[in-house]
């Protein structure tokens, strides 16, 4: 049996244990997929959306587990890093 995670006051003493602990010896079954966004956002725009399509994003990213806006931009940079194939409309 896998030993249980311990409890960490400070971000410090989480840092150490992972930075020093074998953690396939641990329970992991409880932990949550995080996504770090590093890259620094610089411009903003504004947008108008159906009411209904934006309750739709909200309830999808929602699902995801990330705000809403993220998911619009996550969703955006998907979509420019998709090749763009010929015959389709604009």
């Amino acid at each position: 049996m896998k030993k249980p995670i311990p409890s960490f006051k400070t971000d410090e003493e989480a840092e150490d244990f992972v930075a020093t602990a074998d953690l396939s010896e641990y329970d992991l079954s409880g932990g949550r997929l995080m996504r770090f966004e590093l890259r620094p956002k610089d411009k903003s725009v504004s947008l108008r959306l159906p009411e209904k399509l934006l309750t739709a994003v909200r309830s999808r990213a929602r699902r995801a587990g990330i705000p809403y806006q993220r998911f619009i931009r996550m969703a955006l940079e998907q979509a420019v890093q998709e090749p763009i194939r010929k015959g389709r409309r604009a």
